[in-house]
């Protein structure tokens, strides 16, 4: 097995903890973010805004995704971000992380299929909060059903 190949998550949020991230975080960085409707990172940032949350396109091909200033890197954002979600290749994981520790966001959130152990401990250990292998837009759609609904 290669350093590239996929990994498994050490550990994720409980249900209860996710749910808190969800219920605080209004800033969503999508790093990553595509301009094509049909891709999964931009339909993820369509839901988001949908339901609230200010998104920041991260993506150093664009300017401008849903109508919205996009920046190269996460420094680049003049203002805070309460979560960092990542569509990109597991290696750029760790320099994305090192930015989101530079940038004191909240939260890093890999994205459904996406994991990275080592990133992961170094945001902990920085005092983020990391959700590994989840889809955001999934986690809140399940977590906002009113119980009677579960």
């Amino acid at each position: 097995m290669t350093d590239e190949a996929c990994e498994l998550p050490d550990q994720n949020p409980t249900t209860d903890q996710i749910r808190r991230i969800l219920e605080r975080s209004r800033v969503v960085a999508i790093v990553g973010l595509s301009s094509n409707p049909e891709r999964d990172s931009n339909q993820v940032a369509r839901y988001l805004i949908d339901h609230g949350f200010t998104v920041v396109p991260v993506n150093p091909q664009e300017h401008e995704i849903l109508e919205r200033t996009c920046y190269p890197d996460l420094l680049e954002v003049p203002f805070d971000v309460d979560v960092v979600d990542i569509f990109r290749r597991r290696e750029a994981i760790p320099e994305i992380v090192d930015q989101a520790i530079e940038k004191r966001a909240k939260v890093v959130w890999m994205q459904l299929g996406l994991a990275h152990n080592d990133a992961a401990e170094k945001a902990r250990q920085a005092g983020l909060e990391v959700v590994m292998s989840r889809c955001i837009k999934v986690e809140h759609a399940r977590l906002r059903k009113p119980s009677s609904d579960r």
